[in-house]
């Protein structure tokens, strides 16, 4: 007889067991979970922007031509109608992440028993949430959901508003008690030991913000004192100060702090925020009619239109290249043609008949963006044969350039869609421009100063305007005493000479800082929340606190200066871009000659947002913006702006001469300051040798000075002009006479010089020594 077969004895309940405990099951099935979750918030985030839209088609969902607006298409629309409109609103938010977390426990092996808690007060959270945004009865039916709605009627016809209201505050509160398991005393107990700590760490931060101005020696490490026994017998009696007298000290001081900052909003409340405009406050902004009006209007020519798309298409139908849409966008210079090819047509395909292209529209400047970003089609943009000037007065007389908040607003020109292109210069930071000769590059730099003249105030900005060329800014003389800044005991505030540019771009790594001590002291990280608190008055002016104007620093031609001075100038330059930007020195640098021994990489590394004009070779093209492009261009002020890997086509507004004229003449002939902005005084002979200088040639300040240096241990002249109120040039001849008398190392760039002598007591010896050997 045969073999009977033995009956499979496991259990059904057991395969699935052993099914969901495999690694690569859990593996596959928490990726599906998690994918699934953020689906499905994409889709209720999506929702929200497209539900009106959407509800009117989810009848006629099945429709093969019915196209939803949600990111998820006709599900995402669908399974967001069913929780957020006919669910529980908002508080379906809650559903996406608990699966999202389900899923990252299958993942990493949590039992799925913890999920348990989170799940039920989820639940409890949605229902809560959909009867709270019900009984607020917001405007917006995806807060409440149906199921908000309903139950809030529900309830209402039982228990009314009040009891809802009770119900809703009553859930809440046990919801706090039971998940943090708090009882009553428990939440005596944190108030004052709350209080008390938080009292202590605003002490604690006093006292570390005072340390450098108490007048006596109170932190000492008195371990120190005691374990260096030889050094302790040397001390004065009078130096060492008990704790009592520290605590006492530290006390004043506190009170002291407070008294200040009640004095500061006691004078915010007397006489308002300080105004940085008053000295000018009858300025009057340069009027619109001193630019001149081209009443350029783009006409659309329908017959040039058809035949490029012809043309087009036919080109791309000979290279067996078919295309399903095509369509066009005017601009004031260039045309964008749309194309959406049949599918199975590969872009390269595409790309490489540029040439062929052009040549069928007998066009110059054909350029191929394929694809679009963020559209699905492939641009091609063609030059139009009777372009349109894009005056300054036009861009400046927009909405969105007037109505402007940004800090240091240019508008630049119109994109292909006629739009008016407006950047900040603060967030850009800096900006670097290049173009053929004559390709528009000098009414570049005009735009964006003619910008910066219309909208901001002389208190609010100051240009740093270098021209090699000497010809190119002069017309910005008469605004010397406004808008310009120079070193001091300079004549020319348009800077041409190789010595007085390296000179003034070292001044600005000084004034750059010294904005940083100050921003230091002050306690905030950029120069917006510096102005913001001395606009408050919160920032005393006796300690060197003072408003500070945006520093616009313009190159011109920076090939001519890197070929003359090389290192001298790339240096300042290279960290002018790298740190400047939070203390407001924003670079604008121009060079014709986009080669990569005058745009080098440290310079790229720094200059994210730039701008071409028409090269002469790809080379160049890829030199300034890192791709082709910039050699397609047709002149004139067409020009690729490149920032945040975006790279838009604009057209340049056109500033003529004669209307940078008026606009220049009319705010010189205004009242000015005494004197142009004052830089930082800089001579090469900073760097600092070993020099004599004789005793009694030192300043009246040097003990004083010393003093402070050893204190501080930090070497640095803006920081005797806090402490000492002094002028720059006066502390940097104190400094290096402490050079000189081996207190202070050598000068160091950037770095504060190294202090040689280690405390006050070893400083007081120094002095006595000296005074010996007299």
């Amino acid at each position: 007889m045969p073999k009977k077969r033995k009956k499979n004895t496991k259990k059904p309940l057991q395969k699935t067991n052993a099914f969901f405990k495999n690694r690569q099951t859990q593996f596959v099935l928490s990726v599906l979970i998690m994918l699934i979750a953020l689906l499905l918030l994409f889709a209720f985030i999506s929702f929200f922007k497209t539900w009106q839209t959407d509800q009117s088609i989810l009848t006629e969902i099945a429709k093969p031509q019915t196209n939803a607006k949600n990111w998820l298409g006709k599900i995402g629309a669908t399974i967001s109608d069913i929780f957020l409109l006919k669910g529980f609103g908002i508080g379906s938010f809650v559903l996406p992440v608990l699966l999202f977390f389900t899923g990252l426990y299958i993942l990493l092996q949590v039992s799925l028993k913890k999920m348990r808690k989170p799940w039920f007060f989820g639940i409890l959270g949605m229902i809560w949430m959909a009867l709270f945004f019900g009984f607020i009865k917001l405007s917006n039916p995806l807060f409440a959901g149906t199921v908000g709605f309903e139950l809030d009627r529900f309830l209402d016809s039982y228990i009314g508003k009040p009891g809802i209201l009770a119900l809703l505050f009553v859930s809440l509160l046990s919801y706090v008690v039971i998940r943090f398991g708090l009882t009553p005393e428990s939440i005596s107990k944190l108030f004052p030991k709350r209080n008390k700590n938080k009292n202590q760490e605003v002490e604690s931060s006093i006292i570390d913000a005072i340390k450098e101005e108490l007048p006596l020696e109170i932190y000492s490490h008195k371990e120190e004192i005691i374990a260096d026994q030889t050094t302790a017998t040397k001390i004065p009696k009078e130096k060492i100060i008990s704790e009592e007298e520290i605590e006492i000290d530290v006390k004043k001081v506190v009170d002291e702090k407070h008294e200040t900052e009640n004095l500061s909003d006691r004078l915010l409340a007397d006489f308002g925020e300080f105004d940085p405009k008053l000295e000018l406050s009858n300025y009057r902004f340069p009027t619109l009619d001193m630019l001149k009006d081209y009443h350029e209007s783009i006409a659309v020519n329908s017959e040039e239109l058809q035949q490029n798309k012809d043309k087009i298409v036919n080109t791309l139908k000979n290279y067996k290249i078919g295309i399903s849409h095509i369509k066009a966008t005017v601009g004031p210079t260039v045309t964008l043609y749309e194309i959406i090819p049949q599918a199975g047509i590969r872009i390269s395909k595409i790309k490489n008949l540029e040439d062929d292209i052009a040549l069928s529209l007998s066009a110059l400047g054909i350029r191929i963006i394929a694809p679009i970003p963020g559209k699905g089609t492939i641009g091609i943009e063609v030059p139009n044969k009777n372009p349109t000037i894009v005056s300054m007065r036009s861009v400046i007389s927009s909405a969105k350039f007037q109505n402007s908040e940004m800090e240091l607003p240019i508008a630049f020109g119109k994109t292909i869609s006629n739009e008016t292109f407006v950047v900040d210069l603060a967030k850009m930071p800096h900006l670097l421009m290049a173009g053929a000769t004559g390709q528009g590059k000098s009414v570049g730099l005009n735009a964006v100063l003619a910008s910066l003249l219309y909208k901001k105030h002389p208190a609010e900005v100051k240009f740093v305007l270098v021209d090699p060329k000497k010809v190119e800014l002069t017309l910005y003389n008469k605004i010397e005493r406004h808008y310009l800044a120079k070193l001091p005991d300079t004549e020319e505030s348009i800077i041409t000479d190789i010595t007085k540019v390296v000179d003034t771009l070292n001044s600005l790594c000084i004034e750059m800082d010294s904005r940083y001590d100050l921003l230091k002291i002050a306690y905030v990280r950029t120069i917006k929340e510096y102005n913001k608190k001395f606009k408050d008055r919160k920032l005393n002016p006796e300690n060197g606190h003072r408003f500070l104007p945006y520093i616009v620093l313009v190159i011109d031609e920076f090939a001519d200066l890197i070929m003359t001075a090389g290192k001298e100038i790339e240096t300042p330059i290279a960290r002018l871009a790298q740190l400047a930007r939070a203390i407001g020195i924003h670079l604008i640098v121009a060079t014709q000659r986009p080669s990569v021994n005058v745009i080098t990489g440290i310079i790229k590394a720094n200059f994210p947002a730039r701008i071409a004009f028409r090269v002469t070779s790809k080379i160049d093209s890829r030199t300034i913006l890192d791709g082709p492009g910039a050699d397609q261009l047709i002149g004139k002020g067409d020009m690729l702006y490149s920032g945040r890997s975006e790279l838009i086509r604009l057209q340049c507004a056109f500033v003529d001469t004669p209307e940078i004229e008026k606009i220049t003449s009319f705010i010189g002939a205004q009242r000015a300051y005494p004197e142009a902005y004052q830089l930082p005084e800089y001579s090469g002979e900073e760097v600092g040798n070993n020099f004599n200088i004789d005793i009694d040639d030192r300043d009246k300040l040097f003990k004083d000075a010393a003093y402070v240096i050893v204190r501080a241990q930090q070497g640095s002249a803006s920081l005797l002009q806090r402490k000492l109120k002094l002028g720059y040039n006066r502390a940097g001849r104190i400094i290096d006479q402490l050079e000189a008398a081996g207190i202070v190392g050598n000068f160091e760039g950037s770095k504060a010089r190294q202090v040689l002598i280690p405390d006050e007591i070893s400083l007081k010896q120094f002095f006595d020594n000296e005074q010996n050997n007299l």
